[in-house]
C-alpha cells in the first residue's frame, strides 16, 4: 500500500522524486523519505506524516544528487513516525519496500546473532541488512539483491541505489506492483503509472521475480531464472493522469462531480454496438456457465452484490459472492462449468489477486472487472472488463464504485439478450433508463442544501444505523462505510427486515437512521420497517421517491427526494445522496476527506 517512486535522469532529482511522492500519497501517507546517491555517499531525508513534511525538511538541509529513490508509508510494522519511515539503509545501500516481509523476526533475529544492529522496528529493514552482509561476503550488487530477496518470505516491491554507484537504480518485484517510465534521456520508477505521467511518456510493468537494473540511458531486466528479458512498453494513457482538483476543494467532490460524465462514457463504450469490446468478450465466456462467482474486497464487494441481484433476477445466472479474503480459506468445491469475477479498482489488490491466481490453479475461468488495463489481475485474468473512470485520487471510492456498477448492469443486459427468461422489450427498457442516469445524476447532485442540513445533524452523532432491502441493502453498506472512512463516526447497515432479529436494540431517541426505500415491490416492507423504529424515537432520514416520502411523512426528520428512476438504474443514482452526505459531515468536522486516517487507495498487503 506504500508508494515508491525513483529517478535517474542527469541532473537534479530531489523535485523529481517529491513531485512522484505527492502523486503516491493516496497509497499512504503517516511517513515519507528520500535517498540520494550523492558525491559525498547515500544522503537521506525522512519525515513524519505527509510529504509536506518532508519537503520542510529538506528546504532545512538540502540535497540533491542524480540518482535517488522515495517512499510515502503506510504503517504496517512499527509506528508511524520518523525512525520507522523510509528509505532504510546501510553505509553501502538504501531501499525502499512496498509490501509485508513474513519472515523478517527470523532473519531479524539471525542477523542480530551475528552482530548486525537494527535502526527502526519494520519488517523492511532486514531487506538493507542482508544485502550489505551479501557484499560483506563478495558478492556484487545485483547478487546480493537476488541472495537477499531468495530468503525472503511474503510480497515486496522494491527499489535500491548504492553508494559507489551513483548513476543506477535496482528495481525488483515479488507480488506488489512496480513500474519503469521511459522519457528521453531518463528513467523512472513508481508503484503507479499514475506517479510516472508528468515526468515519462512510456511504461512498462515489471513481472514477479524480475530484477531491473536501470540508468539513465540504460534499461537491464532479469527474470526470476536470471535471463535477460525485455518487458512491453506502452504509451501512458492520458486518462489515467492525476491532473489535479480543478476548482474544487477535494478530490473526493471532483470524483464525486466526475460520476455523470462516466457514465456516458460507459454507454457510449460498451452501449448498443459493444461488438468486439472486453464486455462482449465477457458475455461469450460467461453466457454458456452454469454459475458465475464474484470476489471482491470493500466498495467493490458491496458493487458485487448488487450485480448478485440483477444478474440472478435479469440474467438468471445464479451467484457466490465472496468477500476476497475470506475465499480461499474456505476450499469450497469449485465446478469447471462455473466462471469467477474478479472486480478491483487498481487491479492490484492482494487478497482479489491472491484469489485470482487461487482459481488459475484450479482451472476455472476468471474474468477482472478493473479500472487499470495494465494491472496484475487485468493481465493474469482470461479477459478483463475496464470501467474507464481514469485516475481516482480521493482515497474513499465515489466514481469507481459506480463504474463498477454500471459495467456490472452493462454485463446483466448482454447476457441477458442471450437468456431465454428475459425478453427484448425489457433489456430495450432498461437501457433506455440508463441513457437517461447521467442527466438524473447531475440534478442529484445539485441537491445541497437538503444535504447540508442532514449533515449539521449528523455531525454530532456517535453512532448512525443505515438501512435498506433488496439493492438498497449493499448501497447501505457503501454509504455507512464512506460515513466511516472520512468522517469517523460509527456506521453500521444492516437489512431492513433484520432489525427485529436484533438491532433494534440499538434504536432510541439519539440515533440516527439513514432509510433507503426506492420505488418497487420492496418499499413498503422497507417503509414498515421505518414505522417500527420511528416509534421508538429514532431520528430518521429517509432516502427515497416522493411518494415514499409522502407515504412516510409522519414518521421521518429529514427525507433526500429522488428523481422517478428504473430500478437498474437506482443503485447509480442513489448511491450520490450518500456520498455527499458523508463528504459534507466530514467537511463539517474538518477531517482530512481526501487521506482519512490508516486508509491508503490502494490494499497490495493481505
Amino acid at each position: 500500500m506504500c508508494g515508491i517512486f525513483g529517478a535517474t535522469n542527469g541532473s537534479s532529482v530531489t523535485s523529481s522524486l517529491l513531485a512522484g511522492l505527492e502523486a503516491l500519497a493516496y497509497r499512504g501517507y503517516d511517513s515519507s523519505g528520500i535517498a540520494i546517491a550523492a558525491a559525498n555517499g547515500l544522503q537521506r531525508r525522512r519525515a513524519e506524516g505527509k510529504i509536506g513534511n518532508l519537503q520542510s525538511t529538506i528546504e532545512q538541509s538540502p540535497v540533491d544528487g542524480n540518482t535517488g529513490i522515495g517512499h510515502t508509508r503506510w504503517a504496517t510494522h512499527g509506528r508511524p513516525d520518523e525512525r520507522n519511515a523510509h528509505p532504510h539503509m546501510t553505509e553501502q545501500v538504501a531501499v525502499v519496500h512496498n509490501g509485508i516481509i513474513e519472515n523478517y523476526q527470523q532473519l531479524r533475529l539471525q542477523l542480530q546473532a551475528q552482530g548486525v544492529a537494527f535502526d527502526s522496528d519494520t519488517d523492511s529493514e532486514v531487506i538493507p541488512r542482508l544485502i550489505s552482509q551479501q557484499m560483506a561476503q563478495g558478492l556484487d550488487q545485483a547478487e546480493a539483491i537476488r541472495a537477499s530477496l531468495q530468503q525472503l518470505k511474503g510480497s515486496f516491491a522494491i527499489a535500491a541505489i548504492f553508494s559507489d554507484s551513483p548513476d543506477c537504480i535496482y528495481a525488483a518485484r515479488m507480488g506488489s506492483p512496480l513500474v519503469i517510465g521511459k522519457a528521453h534521456d531518463a528513467h523512472y520508477l513508481a508503484s503507479d503509472s499514475n506517479a510516472l505521467a508528468s515526468k515519462a511518456t512510456l511504461a512498462c510493468h515489471l513481472e514477479d521475480g524480475d530484477l531491473a537494473y536501470i540508468r539513465r540511458d540504460q534499461l537491464h531486466i532479469h527474470d526470476h531464472t536470471g535471463a535477460l528479458v525485455e518487458r512491453p512498453f506502452e504509451v501512458l494513457e492520458e486518462s489515467r493522469v492525476n491532473n489535479g482538483k480543478q476548482g474544487y476543494a477535494h478530490y473526493m467532490l471532483k470524483e464525486m462531480h466526475e460520476q455523470p460524465g462516466i457514465i456516458e462514457k460507459l454507454l457510449h463504450h460498451y452501449g448498443d454496438h459493444a461488438a468486439g469490446t472486453s464486455l462482449d468478450h465477457a458475455k461469450l465466456t460467461l453466457q454458456h456457465r452454469q454459475r458465475l462467482g464474484i470476489v471482491a474486497c470493500g466498495s467493490s464487494y458491496y458493487a458485487g452484490m448488487v450485480g448478485k441481484y440483477w444478474l440472478e433476477s435479469i440474467a438468471s445466472l445464479p451467484v457466490d459472492l465472496d468477500i476476497a479474503s475470506e475465499f480461499r480459506y474456505r476450499n469450497t468445491p469449485l465446478s469447471s462449468s462455473s466462471a469467477h469475477l474478479f472486480i478491483s479498482q487498481s487491479g492490484e489488490t492482494a487478497d482479489t489477486l491472491a484469489a485470482l491466481r487461487y482459481t488459475k490453479q484450479l482451472g476455472i475461468t476468471s474474468l477482472s472487472l478493473v479500472n487499470a488495463p495494465a494491472s496484475a489481475m487485468a493481465r493474469e485474468s482470461a479477459g478483463f472488463i475496464e470501467t474507464l473512470a481514469g485516475a481516482e485520487i480521493g482515497v474513499a471510492s465515489t466514481k469507481a464504485f459506480t463504474a463498477q456498477l454500471m459495467m456490472l448492469a452493462l454485463l446483466t443486459l448482454r447476457l441477458a439478450e442471450s437468456s431465454a427468461h428475459c425478453d427484448a422489450g425489457t433489456v430495450k427498457y432498461a437501457m433506455d433508463s440508463l441513457r437517461h442516469l447521467p442527466e438524473q445524476m447531475r440534478q442529484m447532485l445539485k441537491q445541497q442544501d437538503a444535504i447540508q442540513a442532514i449533515a449539521g445533524r449528523l455531525r454530532r452523532a456517535r453512532n448512525v444505523l443505515y438501512i435498506g432491502r433488496g439493492m438498497a441493502y449493499p448501497l447501505a453498506l457503501e454509504g455507512a462505510l464512506k460515513l466511516k472512512e472520512i468522517s469517523y463516526i460509527h456506521a453500521e447497515a444492516y437489512p431492513a427486515g433484520e432489525l427485529k432479529h436484533g438491532p433494534i436494540a440499538l434504536v432510541d431517541d439519539e440515533l440516527p437512521v439513514i432509510v433507503l426505500a426506492p420505488p418497487g415491490e420492496l418499499q413498503e416492507k422497507t417503509l414498515s420497517n421505518l414505522r417500527e423504529i420511528a416509534s421508538r424515537g429514532a431520528q430518521i432520514t429517509l432516502i427515497s421517491d416522493q411518494a415514499g416520502v409522502d407515504l412516510a411523512a409522519d414518521g421521518i426528520q429529514d427525507a433526500i427526494v429522488m428523481p422517478d428512476c428504473n430500478a437498474m438504474a437506482m443503485p447509480m443514482l442513489y448511491t450520490l445522496p450518500l456520498q455527499l452526505l458523508a463528504y459534507r459531515v466530514a467537511l463539517l468536522k474538518g477531517t482530512d476527506i481526501d487521506q482519512p486516517r490508516n486508509l491508503a487507495k490502494s490494499v497490495t498487503v493481505e
